[in-house]
């Protein structure tokens, strides 16, 4: 007989979400335009479920150009109008134009040689947190790690950052360890 899976208790029994669970939430990213993407969906899951935006996933990485910022910053109101008519996304005018500041927010960066992913790393202290939670429901909606990140983030011009966003993020990209100590994940990333 095989073993039960003991995963967080969020990714509840949804495929999607465990396979999302089990191989990507709390990995390490390093990588700028990846880190940069998963920043624009948490930013897109505001007031909604992570359940929606990884099942619309796909649809938003080619409404929007694969993420990559320098098609993204040229959008104008024509790209705008056939994001907003784009029922494969959550179609929210202040979040696309978020999205569209956010591209600028990080070519400025870029520009200027600052690399987003030595950025976001060096306010979270240049390696992963390792939380030692033995329940989902010991886990903040953000700390004060996430609070300077967010505050750092709106200094550089970009929005929908949050503290909440933000913390989700930091999960999201390894920045955090935030499995629970009963998840077979929890010493695996």
């Amino acid at each position: 007989m095989a073993k039960e899976v003991i995963r967080c208790a969020w990714a509840g029994i949804d495929p999607k979400m465990c396979h999302y669970h089990d191989t990507e939430w709390g990995v390490p990213i390093h990588d700028s335009r990846s880190l940069w993407e998963k920043l624009v969906l948490d930013g897109f899951q505001a007031g909604l479920s992570w359940k929606t935006i990884l099942h619309k996933r796909e649809a938003f990485r080619e409404a929007f150009d694969g993420f990559d910022p320098e098609k993204i910053v040229r959008y104008g109101k024509r790209d705008v109008n056939r994001l907003m008519a784009n029922a494969g996304i959550i179609r929210s005018a202040s979040k696309i134009a978020a999205t569209v500041g956010n591209a600028r927010a990080f070519l400025d960066m870029q520009e200027a040689g600052d690399d987003f992913a030595d950025f976001a790393w060096a306010i979270a202290g240049n390696k992963p947190l390792r939380n030692g939670w033995t329940s989902t429901a010991q886990v903040p909606a953000q700390t004060e790690s996430s609070v300077a990140m967010s505050k750092a983030l709106k200094q550089r011009g970009f929005k929908f950052v949050g503290p909440v966003i933000v913390y989700a993020w930091m999960q999201a990209t390894g920045m955090v360890n935030d499995h629970v100590q009963g998840c077979f994940r929890y010493r695996k990333v």
